[in-house]
């Protein structure tokens, strides 16, 4: 059984969720990243242009500070489940800064990113962009009112596109689009069954109601 396992995947995916269900199942610690807490994320979402270098830079460093005290943890003695990859800012900065900023970013994330213990599993949600933006509408957190569909197409691809060619660790790919984790236990349980049967490499997952 794998020991450090990270959820990832686009906004409205359903990674805190799956991160708590899972954590709960396998009787777990489970670290969930602290979104609401970068300032500059509300006006992001008004100006992406204007606000997207602060709002990078900002969850980079507090997330490696996440990440570093996740490295302090025993990560042997409870398996621990968080709902994000490190290296899920790089995606984020790839389609929201210009040259000059990723350029630099790309400075700032190298000097952070040896530091920071690899998952020894990610499990990579996938849905359709119009079932995410009904997801963020849905649960109706104020600064995610400006998303729109446009954008979450951007951040498909981009997300696609970098676990395409991710080889980094174990990759459990899983198509959520027809699937309810949370109101239906018989969806959670296929899950289980294929996280504690999973092995090295990359393996895709497609529910029986997705079939």
């Amino acid at each position: 059984m794998f020991r450090y396992i990270v959820i990832e995947g686009p906004i409205g995916v359903g990674k805190t969720s799956l991160a708590k269900l899972l954590a709960k199942e396998f009787n777990a610690r489970c670290i969930l990243e602290k979104t609401e807490d970068n300032p500059f994320l509300s006006n992001f979402y008004e100006d992406r242009k204007k606000y997207a270098f602060q709002t990078q830079i900002f969850f980079l460093l507090n997330r490696f500070q996440q990440q570093k005290e996740i490295a302090q943890l025993d990560l042997f003695n409870q398996i621990t489940f968080c709902d994000y990859l490190f290296d899920k800012d790089r995606i984020f900065a790839s389609i929201n800064l210009d040259d000059h900023e990723l350029a630099l970013y790309e400075q700032v994330f190298h000097l952070l990113n040896g530091q920071i213990p690899p998952p020894d599993l990610v499990i990579f949600l996938q849905a359709k962009p119009e079932i995410l933006l009904h997801r963020i509408k849905s649960r109706n957190v104020p600064y995610e009112k400006d998303i729109d569909l446009g954008y979450l197409k951007t951040l498909i691809e981009a997300y696609n596109y970098y676990f395409f060619h991710y080889d980094q660790t174990s990759l459990l790919v899983v198509d959520t689009s027809e699937i309810n984790f949370v109101n239906r236990k018989e969806d959670l349980d296929q899950l289980l069954r294929e996280i504690k049967q999973m092995k090295k490499g990359t393996w895709y997952f497609i529910p029986m109601r997705s079939k």
